[in-house]
């Protein structure tokens, strides 16, 4: 065996407590110190050949299965308070490997005002795999977010440039946007999502979760510079990169004109535009297409999308 589960947990016991822990330390299951905000919870991964390849340094590969995890709460519009880690790593990884996973997902937790607070470690066949579980919470007493909530004759709201991540290694420094996100929903924001699977899937998806359509002006997206420099590398435009290439974690948000036509500091900026109707709509000048599903973005084990 190229690791010992029980030399980690004596290596884990001597890092630093966790100052958000109430209970045992080592324990299965993490108590916290309570807080008065509502909770809310969510899970995501990190597959080696899926969201890293087997040469992608172990501690970046931990802090991206924090960091998209972080990306999660943020599109609820929450504050990060912990993460558990749950690492499934085969033979041919170390003691060292899992230790700079673990590292590297304990600093980017610490980074975006959370704690590693309890895991588990598997010895398993195969690729490895990262679990993160993050816990936030929300301000306030008014109603969440949702990607099933965008209502017609809101504006679409896009925090930042899109395109090009994988190629320039971005998706492995992740900027989970939990200021942004709270902000947006303190403006009024009604659904939230974050850009993963690329921004005309995920548009599509909060389009038909809430039930209708969404005209996204192509000249207003911004595309980043990745894509740019990517553009002649793949099919396509920078244009096509920064609408399917996914893995920015930029948040999009759906919320009701500002009278005064001004952006009263938001982060960001307006993409589109939400309609009766349904699917996703793209302008460009005068031309206007509805997005084929399909065409574009990452879905998990391929098939069809309606």
């Amino acid at each position: 065996m190229s690791w010992n589960e029980d030399a980690l947990h004596r290596w884990l016991s001597g890092l630093e407590w966790p100052r958000g822990l109430a209970g045992s330390r080592g324990h299965d299951a993490a108590v916290l110190h309570a807080q008065g905000e509502r909770p809310v919870i969510c899970v995501d991964q990190c597959v080696e050949g899926v969201h890293f390849t087997p040469d992608t340094d172990r501690r970046s590969a931990g802090a991206k299965a924090v960091l998209r995890t972080l990306s999660d709460l943020a599109a609820a519009a929450a504050t990060a308070r912990a993460v558990t880690l749950a690492v499934r790593a085969p033979e041919s990884w170390t003691e060292e490997d899992i230790q700079a996973a673990i590292l590297g997902a304990r600093e980017a937790a610490v980074e975006h005002g959370a704690e590693l607070v309890a895991g588990d470690m598997a010895l398993a066949p195969g690729a490895a795999g990262l679990s993160v579980t993050a816990l936030g919470f929300l301000e306030g007493a008014g109603r969440p977010v949702g990607r099933d909530r965008a209502e017609p004759g809101q504006e679409v709201w896009l925090t930042g440039p899109v395109g090009g991540s994988l190629r320039s290694g971005r998706h492995l420094r992740i900027v989970p946007r939990l200021a942004e996100g709270r902000a947006l929903a303190r403006a009024g924001a009604t659904a939230m999502m974050d850009v993963s699977d690329g921004l005309a899937l995920d548009l599509h998806r909060l389009a038909r979760a809430s039930g209708v359509a969404i005209e996204l002006d192509a000249e207003a997206v911004p595309v980043h510079q990745d894509a740019e420099g990517g553009a002649g590398l793949a099919v396509g435009s920078a244009l096509f990169h920064a609408l399917h290439d996914g893995e920015d974690h930029e948040l999009v948000a759906c919320m009701a004109p500002r009278g005064d036509g001004s952006s009263r500091g938001l982060p960001g900026v307006v993409i589109g535009t939400v309609m009766e109707g349904d699917g996703l709509w793209i302008r460009s000048g005068a031309e206007r297409s509805r997005w084929t599903p399909g065409s574009g973005g990452w879905i998990h084990g391929g098939g069809s999308l309606t």
